[in-house]
């Protein structure tokens, strides 16, 4: 079983440090716009589907709470399914993880802050100013998370916090608006637009576990990491359901229509101009915070897997003075930088949600492996009770929402997978052949 000893990081982040940054990480631009898309589908009625995403990424969360306070080094996701399952599951992991959900997901998103700002500034049309844009973002995200992980989390902490306020007047203003009228039901969904819906937002909740990442920094984890999980988790549930049934109660069936940005027509219509720059400025801001939080937590996956050998040895090394994995920081913020300024917004997200959900079915699979080898846990660990029922319950979920993924989709994350597998090999051949010349 993996220890924390010998990494060479320093353990500055606790719980609030930890529940900001989970919270930073989930609320991203997509609650900006999602509100419509799930009215248009399921009317009022789909509060549910928030309730339905709720339970499962509050089950999720158990099984990392449980397998966290076994292994407590960096790499989050990835250093679990390692442990459990071997460096080979590990690598598609911790690849799937970094690439497939991180690099690509952060690009996107990137890339949709330079659209939104193109609203109001045209000059980001131009790819040029736009690509100045990314580059100076990142750069100044590089540099503030090299000087070290204390001043990472409090840059998280400071854009949570700006990036929730928007949010909270709205639902704290927005009651006033509220009609009862606009909450009724009309119908239940049907069972298609049920679970198509909840697939669309569950990729809303997504992305908290990457604070995770940074378990090798994080004091006294068997106390922090599921104090801290608990806390962001579940003020993004209730933060959501808050959101949804204030847009709901103010537009009513016009909540549908606007797409676009259907917070913006909210706060609108509530304070008229300065709501709508507000919530404009706030879905920016959002975004940008949950760059600056993955910035943070993803360099760590290739600090681990370097570590173990599974990546180039460079991405390992430490800063000799700020103690921070620096080379893993620049080579993430240039695999962003790279997609984000030629990527395609609807092609990268599409990826990056499939290879979150297979990431937590590993996840769940090796908190299940690991309970059964009933290896003893360290004093005070945090355990899910009821044995493997609460994870086996959480498989069938997932299976559920993969279920719902279209062909294309599906074939598109099974070409990737496929390749990964032959990047292995083809490493694990290299490293082959390299031992038998050095020991001719």
């Amino acid at each position: 079983m993996k220890n924390d000893k010998d990494e060479g990081l320093r353990r500055e982040i606790g719980v609030v440090g930890l529940a900001s940054n989970i919270i930073n990480s989930v609320v991203g631009g997509g609650i900006f716009v999602l509100p419509a898309i799930v009215a248009g589908m399921m009317g009022a009625a789909g509060i549910f589907a928030y309730l339905i995403c709720g339970v499962i990424i509050i089950l999720i969360a158990l099984c990392f709470a449980e397998i966290a306070g076994k292994v407590t080094v960096s790499g989050g996701a990835y250093a679990y399914v390692e442990a459990a399952f071997g460096p080979f599951a590990g690598f598609l992991t911790n690849t799937l993880f970094f690439f497939g959900f991180g690099v690509l997901s952060d690009a996107a998103i990137a890339s949709a802050m330079a659209g939104m700002l193109a609203i109001y500034f045209p000059v980001f049309n131009l790819p040029f100013i736009r690509g100045m844009f990314f580059l100076t973002m990142y750069g100044g995200f590089t540099l503030v998370n090299i000087a070290g992980v204390k001043q990472g989390i409090n840059l998280v902490k400071v854009n949570t916090l700006i990036k929730l306020i928007p949010l909270i007047l709205l639902i704290t203003y927005g009651w006033i608006g509220v009609s009862a009228k606009n909450l009724q039901w009309s119908q239940l969904p049907s069972i298609k637009d049920f679970g198509e819906g909840s697939l669309i937002l569950f990729f809303a909740f997504a992305g908290g576990e990457m604070a995770l990442n940074t378990s090798g920094e994080i004091r006294n984890p068997k106390r922090t990491i599921p104090l801290g999980l608990f806390l962001g988790v579940g003020s993004v549930v209730l933060l959501y359901i808050l959101i949804q049934t204030v847009s709901q109660g103010v537009l009513g069936a016009e909540l549908a229509i606007n797409k676009e940005a259907p917070l913006a027509a909210v706060a609108k219509k509530l304070m008229g101009e300065f709501g709508l720059v507000l919530m404009i400025s706030g879905a920016v801001i959002s975004i940008f915070g949950t760059l600056s939080g993955g910035i943070l937590s993803y360099p760590r996956l290739l600090f681990a897997g370097a570590k173990d050998g599974l990546l180039p040895a460079f991405l390992a090394k430490v800063h000799p003075k700020f103690a921070t994995p620096y080379l893993a920081v620049c080579t993430y913020a240039l695999l962003v930088l790279i997609f984000a300024i030629s990527g395609s917004f609807r092609q990268l997200i599409i990826v990056s949600s499939a290879s979150l959900l297979l990431i937590y079915v590993a996840v769940v699979l090796s908190t299940i492996k690991l309970r059964l080898r009933k290896d003893p846990s360290p004093p005070g660990s945090f355990r899910i009770p009821g044995g493997i029922a609460i994870p086996s319950f959480t498989l069938v979920l997932i299976a559920w929402f993969l279920s719902r993924l279209s062909k294309p989709e599906a074939a598109g994350i099974a070409l990737l997978i496929l390749a990964l597998v032959i990047i292995y090999l083809i490493m694990k051949l290299i490293k082959k052949r390299s031992a038998f010349v050095a020991t001719k």
